[in-house]
């Protein structure tokens, strides 16, 4: 379905250091829209195989009046190339290119991309400007957003990375008429767990909406996208650097990221891994005196209808417990989760061994 919406701003407020985020459609072919971008000698497009041809030359175009130069490198798509040898072809390009620090990143593709374009804009020459553009509903709605850059690592995923503001965040919904299915319904995961842990109002929003959404619907892709960066705003503004709240936005990404690391970077994707870790970190919540089984069921419910997996892959207990024990939130060896402690609120908090067995039990494939 053909999009057409007119763009609104959500504002990053981080000092000095904020930026906006502009969502509307058509806004690549569009120079007006990259005002907030410094301009550079030099332009460097970080994408991907997949997206360089729907979407590259475009903004190589709407890039041509700002830079003497605009380059770009399509690198492998995958989780499986989000690791140290892809990242060293970006650096391979800004030096062969002669690439100064007033040289700016434009990541284009989804959150791979954006991960590592951040990550190395922020080592190049000890920081350069970058601008995320995401084209997957899952990096407009939330990796683009904050500044978290990573690679990751076959122990952990993003355990090596920089938290780097972007100067601008461009979310054109136009891309997402090119999103095959499977990575639209990725997406759907990270904009439901908003409803759980802050906003039971676009809970309800989201059940009420989840057919359009799955069908594209360009006013409902719209909203969700809004209202997903406002919450992403609002909790980055209070906590850049994951000290203590926007800790919550990691609901069911320690069950995930296991489950990711387990299987294989790229078996699921990351926000079916999610999606299923929301289910578990539901059933977690409940054993912890947080939701009852009646939230439980609504929430496995609605992600079943996103069309993401709501059972886990029998990894075993003792691996699961192993891979989540390197989860950035873990503290001296203990496994620190984000529960909902009530409707529409979320915590960090550690649970019994036992317990989560019992979850996994529960939730994973015999």
């Amino acid at each position: 379905m053909r999009l057409s919406v007119p763009p609104e701003s959500v504002e990053i407020l981080l000092g000095e250091r904020s930026y906006p985020i502009l969502i509307g459609s058509d806004l690549l072919s569009e120079p007006r829209h990259l005002a907030a971008v410094p301009t550079g000698s030099a332009a460097l497009i970080v994408t991907n195989t997949t997206v360089e041809p729907l979407y590259a030359a475009t903004l190589r175009e709407a890039l041509a009046a700002r830079f003497r130069a605009v380059h770009v490198l399509s690198l492998p798509d995958g989780e499986a190339y989000k690791d140290w040898r892809t990242l060293n072809l970006i650096f391979d390009a800004l030096l062969g290119h002669g690439c100064d620090r007033k040289t700016v990143l434009f990541a284009l593709g989804g959150g791979v991309v954006g991960d590592m374009t951040g990550f190395a804009a922020a080592s190049y020459m000890r920081g350069v400007p970058f601008v995320q553009v995401p084209t997957t509903l899952l990096a407009q709605v939330d990796s683009s957003v904050g500044g978290k850059t990573a690679i990751n690592h076959p122990l952990g995923k993003n355990m090596i990375g920089a938290f780097y503001q972007p100067r601008l965040v461009l979310c054109d919904l136009s891309t997402l008429s090119t999103l095959p299915a499977r990575e639209l319904s990725a997406g759907l995961a990270e904009v439901i767990k908003y409803g759980p842990i802050h906003d039971l109002d676009f809970l309800d929003w989201i059940e009420a909406n989840i057919d359009a959404l799955v069908a594209r619907d360009p006013a409902a892709l719209a909203h969700a996208v809004r209202r997903s960066c406002e919450i992403k705003a609002l909790v980055v503004g209070q906590d850049e650097r994951e000290t203590g709240l926007r800790a919550i936005l990691n609901f069911g990404h320690t069950f995930g990221h296991a489950i990711e690391s387990g299987l294989g970077y790229g078996k699921w994707l990351h926000g079916e891994a999610v999606g299923c870790g929301m289910v578990m970190g539901a059933h977690l919540s409940r054993r912890l005196g947080g939701i009852d089984d009646a939230f439980v069921r609504r929430l496995t419910a609605l992600i079943e209808r996103a069309g993401l997996p709501v059972v886990g892959p029998a990894l075993g207990a003792d691996r699961y417990l192993e891979l989540m024990r390197v989860d950035k939130k873990s503290e001296a060896g203990e496994i620190r989760f984000v529960v909902i402690d009530k409707p529409g609120s979320a915590t960090v908090r550690s649970a019994p061994d036992a317990m989560v067995r019992e979850v996994l039990a529960q939730c994973c494939a015999a």
